[in-house]
């Protein structure tokens, strides 16, 4: 049973960090995360500069690991409009994905736009994406919670998720934005959704902010499910709780996976070597608990 992983560290994750870290570090980064066997990796975001300074380097970082990635390695990036696609297909991008929200307050939070608003604008990105020839793959977010509205009616996803369709993205991750999901939610939710949108076309992408990330995963999958986000050592927090974790790590997610029967073709050897390349960028020691018990581990071994 083969599950798809896709790594959105270099972009979700690195936009959440205070410390901006250099461009030719980051294609250092994606190149080892190539190298552990990962082939569908989110590399920066083509949003405004002014938002997210920390990826503001998108156009080098992408120019920088496009023409040495392989042939089955599917890189993107994320696009808020035509402006943003604009600058992804200069750089030669062939994915790009876009982004909204299943609760209203946070939508205008994020898009500055109301949901109804953002439709239109998303629609046209997709559009031109696909004319292009480009894969379009949709975020929604808050799906399990929002920070300002608190529950999302599963009705709002539907909404949300079908209009992402309509457009024409191939795939939807649905996104637990706040990390507040737990398994029965996760299988409420998608028991409702795969009535409407096949399993294959969609994902799941849960944070780990309140400790029950890999236990919604591990839900998601007995859904059918078998596309999951995450984010290399964990990297990126919680905007809405500091000092919180983020992402799942990619780490840790290989780890039950290939525990519980399923294939990722990611080398959980070299995928340590990638955590621990981009902690020792941060200086700081990242939430993975697969990574800090592997370095443990190779440390003791050092001294044996």
């Amino acid at each position: 049973m083969n599950v798809q992983i896709v790594e959105v560290g270099p972009r979700d994750g690195l936009q959440n960090e205070s410390v901006i870290v250099p461009a030719e570090a980051k294609i250092e980064l994606i190149k080892k995360l190539i190298d552990a066997g990962l082939v569908r990796i989110e590399a920066s975001s083509f949003v405004n500069p002014r938002w997210i300074p920390q990826l503001a380097d998108a156009e080098e970082v992408l120019q920088g690991i496009l023409p040495a990635s392989k042939k089955d390695v599917r890189i993107s990036a994320l696009v808020p409009n035509v402006r943003g696609l604009e600058r992804a297909r200069l750089c030669g991008v062939s994915e790009v994905a876009l982004f909204m929200s299943a609760s209203e307050s946070h939508n205008r939070k994020n898009i500055n736009k109301s949901i109804t608003e953002t439709f239109p604008v998303l629609a046209e990105a997709a559009k031109e994406a696909l004319a292009l020839g480009m894969r379009v793959r949709g975020y929604v977010s808050t799906v399990f919670g929002c920070p300002y509205e608190g529950a999302v009616p599963v009705d709002n996803t539907r909404r949300v998720t079908h209009a992402l369709v309509e457009m024409g993205v191939s795939e939807v991750s649905l996104g637990d934005t706040i990390g507040v999901a737990t398994p029965k939610q996760v299988h409420e939710v998608f028991q409702e959704l795969v009535k409407d949108v096949t399993t294959e076309r969609l994902a799941g992408h849960f944070h780990d902010t309140r400790g029950t990330g890999l236990a919604n995963v591990a839900a998601a999958l007995a859904e059918g499910i078998r596309i999951f986000d995450s984010s290399i050592g964990g990297l990126g927090g919680c905007p809405y709780a500091p000092g919180a974790a983020g992402n799942i790590s990619t780490e840790d997610l290989v780890y039950m996976l290939h525990g519980m029967g399923y294939e990722t073709g990611v080398d959980l050897n070299r995928l340590t070597e990638a955590g621990a390349y981009i902690q020792e960028q941060l200086g700081r020691e990242l939430t993975s608990k697969v990574l800090k018990a592997n370095l443990a581990k190779q440390k003791q071994e050092e001294h044996t």
